[in-house]
C-alpha cells in the first residue's frame, strides 16, 4: 500500500490543491462593460435614478362591436405628455393589427409565425391565411385609418409604415408639455381558429354565436425613453408589446344582450345590467369565501337563442395601466367574489360559456383569487380595482386586469385531470402577468425573459403553494434537462431579441423561471432572494425597468455578487455538467516514517499524483496511509504565536480524508453540492459556492474530512442544477443511485 507524507502546516481541514491552470476564460468576470454606464436616471444600485422620466399618454376612446359583421369602428383622442428632457417633433404608434395586412411587407418576412403564450402554441400558416381568404372573399384584416387629426380637427400629415404609423407635428412638443390629438378607424375581427391572433373571435355553430377578445383594437403609443428613445420595433408576431402608462376612459358599444367585460372600473352599472344583476354584482364585492354567481349558465343560454336589435353602451375608466382589453357576447356566464389584498378588496371575476363548464365555475375565479394574493406578497399588493378570466379556445393572453384563457372540458361536461391543470396553470400564468408586464412594466418587444421568465418564476412559486397535489415543471431543474441536452444551434440566449428566438416557450418562459428557481432554493437561499426580489418590484411598479435594473437590484439588495451567474445563464448557453473524476480515501498513519521512506513517498508521489489512475475508481484498496510531521519553525514568519501540531494530529487520528477531483464539463459554473453515503447507511450534504470554481473553471480539487466512512458520493442528488449528465455525477463509477433511473429515464 501507498503511503503519502504532509507538512502539517500545509494541510488545513478542508482544502483546495493547486494545479496548473487553463487558460483563463473569464466566467467569473464582472459584467460592468455589458451593462449600461449608469446615470441620472438608472443607478448602478438598479434603482430609478433622481432624474428619472417616462411619457404619459390618456385615451379616451370610443368603440363599436358589430356582430352582424364582425368588425369594430372606433375613435380615440390621445393627449400624450412629454416628461422627457428633449424636443418630440414627431410621435410613433403601433398598429399591431396590421401583422396581417396585405399591405405589410414583413409579414412575408417568417411565412410562419408561432405566437408562444402561457401554456400554449398557436401556429399561424399562410396557407391556412390564404384558405381562409378564399372561403370569406370580401374579409380583409388590418386598421383602416379614416383620419389622424388635431382636436379641432385640422388633418396631420402622417405615415403608415407595416405595424407602425408615425404622426408628423406642426409644432414640436417641448419638455413638459402636452398635446391631444384623434384619430378613427376600423378593422374587420380576425377568426382565431384560422389566423391564431392574440385578439379575434370564435364562432359556435351550435348556437350561432360569437365569444370576441378583444385587444390591440386602437393605435396605441409607443414608448419613448432614455434607455433607447423611441421603442418603434415592428410587431413581427412574437416578441409582444412596450407601452407607456396612461389613464383610460373607454366606451363600449355592443349588442343589448352583450355582457361585456373589460380593463377597468364598470362606470354605469345600471344602465347595462339587470336589476338581479346589479344586486348580484354589489354582493359579490363583499363576498370572500367563494364567487357569486351574478350571469347564471341558464341566463346565459336563454340568451343565445334570441338575438337583440337595440344596442347598449358600457363604460369603463382605468388609471395607470398600460393598455386595454375587452371581451363580449351573449353567451357569457359571470361570476366573481372578492380578494383581501392589504387595505383593498379587488374582484377576482370570471366571463366564460358553458361550453366551459363545469370546470371554469369550478376553478377559474379560485384561480385568479390564488394569484393575486401570492403574486402580491412577492412583489407589490395587487393595486387595480378587478382580475378577470376570460374563457375561449386555444390561447393564454394577458392585458391590463383582464386575459384570455383556454382549457375546456368535452361536450359533455366531462374533463381530466391533466385539462384542469393546464386550465389551472394558463389562468395562473395570465393573471400573474398582472404583475409582469402590465405592473412591473419591461419591454416585451426586446426582452422577454422579464416579462415571462419572472412570471413563469412566480407561477410556479403560486402553482406548488396552492395546488401542492399537482406536479408542475415548468421551473423544476430536472424538467429543464431534456431540453438543455438538446441541439445547441437551436438553442439562444436569453439576452436574446425574441424574434430570433427559436424554442421561445423552453427558454424564454422556462429556462428563465429556472434560472430563478435556482438563484433562490440553491444560490441566494429564499429569505435573500425573496427581499431582493421584492425590491425590484418595489423599485419599478409603474415604470420601464430594462435587464440592467434587474441584475444590479437583485446583487444591490442582496450583497451576493450574481454576475457570473448573469454572465453564464442569461449570456450563454452553456449547460452545467459536473462530473466527479477521482476521489482518494486518506488515514492518517500513528508511528513516525524514517527518512528513507520520506524519500520514497515523495519520489513516488503526493496528493497531486496520477490524477487518471483507475486505482481511484473505487473504494476497495482502503484508505491510502499518510504522515504528519512537525512544522518548520521557520514557516511561522513575524508571528510569536505556533501552531499546536500534537493537538491537531490527535484531532485527525480517528478521521477519514477524501480528496475530491471534481471537472466541469458543461461550461456553466455553479455551485457544487455532494451527497456523501455513509458505511452505516447515513447521509450528509455538503453545499459549495460557485466561487469554488474561481481561480480553475475547469477542475478542482478539494479535501474533506469526516468522522464516518464513506461508502457512495452523488452530486446533485436532488437535481436542483439542471446537471445534463447524471452518469459521471456517482462515485465509485461502478455505482447508479436508483433515484436516478426514473429521470435518465425521462432525459432520454
Amino acid at each position: 500500500m501507498k503511503q503519502f507524507l504532509f507538512f502539517l502546516g500545509v494541510l488545513l481541514p478542508i482544502m483546495m490543491t493547486a494545479q496548473q491552470q487553463p487558460a483563463w476564460k473569464g466566467k467569473f468576470e464582472q459584467l460592468g462593460q455589458e451593462l449600461p454606464t449608469p446615470n441620472e436616471y438608472r443607478t448602478g444600485s438598479g434603482a430609478p435614478g433622481r432624474e428619472y422620466w417616462q411619457q404619459k399618454a390618456d385615451y379616451n376612446i370610443e368603440v363599436e362591436l358589430n356582430d352582424k359583421n364582425q368588425s369594430i369602428t372606433g375613435t380615440e383622442a390621445i393627449t400624450y405628455t412629454n416628461n422627457s428632457p428633449d424636443v418630440l417633433r414627431y410621435l410613433w404608434l403601433q398598429l399591431d393589427q396590421n401583422v396581417l395586412a396585405k399591405e405589410n411587407t414583413l409579414a412575408a418576412a417568417s411565412g410562419r409565425n408561432t405566437l408562444s403564450s402561457g401554456a400554449s402554441e398557436i401556429v399561424v400558416d399562410s396557407a391556412a391565411a390564404k384558405a381562409y381568404e378564399t372561403r370569406v372573399s370580401d374579409f380583409k384584416p388590418g386598421f383602416i385609418i379614416e383620419s389622424v387629426q388635431e382636436i379641432n380637427g385640422t388633418p396631420i400629415a402622417h405615415t403608415v409604415n407595416n405595424t407602425m404609423m408615425r404622426v408628423d407635428l406642426k409644432e414640436p412638443i417641448r419638455p413638459g408639455e402636452k398635446y391631444s390629438f384623434k384619430i378613427a378607424w376600423h378593422f374587420n375581427i380576425v377568426d382565431r381558429s384560422i389566423f391564431g391572433q392574440r385578439s379575434g373571435l370564435e364562432y359556435f355553430p351550435d348556437d350561432d354565436n360569437y365569444v370576441y377578445t378583444i385587444a390591440q383594437f386602437f393605435p396605441r403609443m409607443c414608448v419613448y425613453d432614455d434607455y433607447e428613445g423611441w421603442q418603434n420595433k415592428q410587431f413581427l408576431g412574437q416578441g409582444e408589446f412596450a407601452l407607456p402608462f396612461g389613464d383610460y376612459s373607454v366606451r363600449i358599444t355592443a349588442p343589448a344582450d352583450h355582457l361585456v367585460g373589460a380593463t377597468g372600473t364598470l362606470k354605469n352599472p345600471t344602465e347595462v345590467l339587470s336589476k338581479t344583476e346589479v344586486e348580484r354584482f354589489e354582493r359579490a364585492k363583499n363576498t370572500y369565501d367563494k364567487p357569486v354567481i351574478i350571469v347564471t349558465e341558464a341566463e346565459a343560454t336563454a340568451k343565445e337563442k334570441s338575438r337583440s336589435a337595440e344596442k347598449k353602451t358600457w363604460v369603463y375608466h382605468a388609471e395607470n395601466v398600460r393598455d386595454f382589453a375587452f371581451c363580449s357576447s351573449r353567451k357569457f356566464i359571470w361570476d366573481a367574489q372578492a380578494v383581501k389584498i392589504g387595505s383593498k378588496s379587488p374582484l377576482a371575476m370570471s366571463y366564460y360559456p358553458k361550453e366551459g363548464n363545469p370546470l371554469w365555475e369550478m376553478e377559474s375565479t379560485k384561480a385568479v383569487k390564488n394569484t393575486l394574493e401570492v403574486y402580491s406578497r412577492y412583489t407589490i399588493d395587487y393595486p387595480y380595482p378587478v382580475a378577470i378570466s376570460v374563457h375561449t379556445a386555444s390561447i393564454g393572453m394577458e392585458y391590463p386586469m383582464i386575459c384570455f384563457n383556454f382549457g375546456r372540458p368535452d361536450k359533455d361536461g366531462s374533463f381530466s385531470a391533466q385539462t384542469r391543470q393546464k386550465m389551472i396553470g394558463v389562468v395562473v400564468h395570465e393573471v400573474g402577468h398582472n404583475f409582469f408586464p402590465m405592473i412591473i412594466n419591461s419591454d416585451e418587444r426586446q426582452s422577454t425573459w422579464m416579462d415571462e421568465g419572472l412570471n413563469s418564476f412566480v407561477q410556479f412559486l403560486t402553482e406548488t403553494e396552492r395546488y401542492p397535489d399537482l406536479v408542475w415543471t415548468r421551473g423544476n431543474p430536472a424538467d429543464m434537462v431534456p431540453f438543455l441536452r438538446g441541439d445547441q444551434g437551436k438553442m439562444r440566449p436569453l439576452m436574446t431579441n425574441p424574434e430570433q428566438v427559436i424554442a421561445l416557450g423552453s427558454e424564454q418562459y422556462a429556462k428563465a423561471a429556472t434560472g430563478l428557481v435556482m438563484l433562490r432554493e440553491t444560490i441566494m437561499g429564499p429569505a435573500l432572494f425573496d427581499r431582493s426580489f421584492k425590491e425590484y418590484a418595489e423599485r419599478w411598479a409603474f415604470r420601464h425597468p430594462k435587464p440592467s435594473d434587474f441584475f444590479r437590484t437583485m446583487e444591490d439588495a442582496s450583497a451576493v455578487d450574481l454576475d457570473w451567474f448573469w454572465r453564464g445563464w442569461f449570456y450563454t448557453t452553456d449547460v452545467v455538467d459536473q462530473s466527479v473524476d477521482q476521489v482518494r480515501w486518506f488515514k492518517l498513519r500513528t508511528e513516525e516514517p524514517s527518512m528513507e521512506k520520506r524519500r520514497m513517498n515523495v519520489k513516488k508521489g503526493d496528493l497531486a499524483g496520477n490524477p487518471d489512475s483507475k486505482q481511484y475508481d473505487n473504494f476497495d484498496g482502503g484508505p491510502e496511509p499518510f504522515s504528519l510531521i512537525m512544522t518548520d519553525p521557520r514557516l511561522n514568519g513575524e508571528f510569536r504565536s505556533q501552531i499546536n501540531d500534537k493537538d491537531i494530529i490527535e484531532k485527525l487520528s480517528d478521521k477519514n480524508i477524501y480528496e475530491v477531483t471534481l471537472s466541469n464539463r458543461g461550461g456553466l459554473v455553479m455551485p457544487v453540492i455532494i451527497e456523501w453515503t455513509f458505511a452505516d447507511g447515513t447521509k450528509e450534504i455538503d453545499r459549495i459556492p460557485a466561487e469554488v470554481w474561481r481561480t480553475n473553471e475547469n477542475r478542482i480539487t478539494k479535501v474533506f474530512l469526516k468522522q464516518k466512512e464513506v461508502r457512495n458520493i452523488v452530486l446533485d442528488p436532488d437535481q436542483e442544477l439542471t446537471d445534463v449528465d447524471l452518469g459521471d455525477n456517482v462515485f465509485p463509477k461502478t455505482q447508479q443511485p436508483s433515484k436516478f433511473d426514473e429521470f435518465k429515464r425521462k432525459s432520454n
